[in-house]
């Protein structure tokens, strides 16, 4: 889509870009910002890459939608050490003149106009005639799978298709950041997993920087190329979804992250390569140390574990290579996809299991296993 003669005049008057940033179409350090006596983001920095898929993740309260407020320029941040865009110094910066756009979970659509009208709104806005502003809604529109919908009304639209012309009125500007607060949230659970996969392919087709607003540990996990998990405005975690599902650095990034059985233990040893042997009220069992712990021999930790990751077994012998914690059944819910059990420890300790094949799950059993590499070892 080509850029308005007034779009490339403001590129041209913009300051300065900063230099060595070529990498990075966003950076900011030491973000702090303040609700009266309430700090929403409590000395925060982070930088996003051109063309990366980031998802913000946390729970409500945890500094995330503030974050993307501060970003788009709807909050001027209380204090910043820095905060560029695409290389251009945006603390001073009005939201309509910062080069990216929001989608929100409302859409904001206009209800009195067509989708085409709806789309072109904000090319208008920039200068851009009238036959070329059509001509790049119909691009956008075919790109989100509404080519034909055009003269519709906002009203006579699913849900999904409310969606994606908001998706469209974003993108047709060519923003250097695309920012998306929990735009899935409205959606049925069917819809929601389809305009993920539409989401991913929308992103690699434009190259375009998406930054994404959720508290869906599934929707970060399915459409990121990175995630950061926000606490109480601070970041608790940052790395790739293989990262925050499988080596959580915390407790908190660990349960809510779905590790279900979080188990006191002492360390016994650690070797070079960041494995632990840990006791678990007289059992022994191996895990992976988390990232940045600085576990010693004796420290008191935690033994984590998913519960699709145990196995119930009937113990007849010893089973080798791999963690053994003894235990007895106890309630056991469907949960129509999956089964969860519940397991009790000889102290009581409660154990949660599931299980993707009821018949995999035995009536009786009187311990679980699991594999010493699905299995991370905390700091307490």
């Amino acid at each position: 889509m080509g850029m308005s003669a007034d779009v490339r005049q403001d590129a041209r008057e913009a300051p300065e870009r900063a230099k060595g940033q070529d990498d990075y179409i966003l950076r900011a350090v030491d973000l702090v910002h303040q609700y009266g006596p309430v700090t929403a983001l409590d000395h925060v920095s982070l930088d996003v890459r051109r063309g990366e898929f980031l998802t913000i993740l946390g729970e409500s309260g945890s500094g995330k939608t503030t974050m993307l407020r501060v970003i788009s320029g709807l909050e001027k941040v209380s204090h910043a050490a820095q905060l560029t865009l695409d290389g251009v110094d945006v603390r001073d910066v009005p939201a309509a003149k910062r080069n990216c756009t929001t989608v929100f979970q409302s859409y904001a659509l206009f209800p009195h106009m067509s989708v085409e009208e709806n789309v072109c709104y904000g090319l208008k806005l920039r200068g851009v005639g009238k036959d070329e502003a059509k001509r790049q809604a119909k691009d956008a529109l075919s790109m989100v799978r509404l080519a034909g919908k055009d003269t519709r009304r906002i009203g006579q639209l699913s849900g999904g298709e409310r969606q994606r012309v908001a998706l469209a009125r974003a993108i047709v500007t060519r923003p250097a950041v695309l920012l998306l607060d929990e735009p899935l949230g409205a959606l049925d659970e069917k819809l929601r997993y389809d305009m993920q996969a539409e989401l991913v392919d929308i992103h690699r087709a434009l190259g375009m920087t998406f930054i994404y607003i959720t508290h869906s540990q599934e929707e970060a996990l399915t459409m990121s190329d990175r995630i950061i998990l926000m606490r109480r405005g601070r970041i608790e975690q940052c790395g790739t979804p293989e990262d925050l599902f499988d080596r959580p650095s915390s407790r908190f990034a660990a349960e809510f992250m779905g590790f279900d059985n979080v188990l006191p233990c002492t360390v016994q040893a650690i070797t070079e390569g960041g494995e632990a042997t840990v006791d678990f009220n007289g059992a022994t069992l191996r895990g992976v140390c988390a990232s940045g712990s600085h576990l010693r021999q004796g420290d008191t930790a935690l033994f984590a574990v998913r519960a699709e990751r145990l196995t119930p077994i009937t113990r007849t012998g010893p089973v080798s290579g791999s963690n053994v914690i003894a235990c007895a059944p106890a309630e056991h819910v469907y949960r129509g996809k999956y089964t969860d059990q519940t397991a009790l420890t000889p102290d009581s300790a409660r154990l949660k299991i599931r299980s993707w094949d009821q018949s995999a799950t035995p009536g009786e059993f009187d311990a679980v296993t699991c594999r010493g590499q699905d299995c991370v070892i905390l700091p307490h």
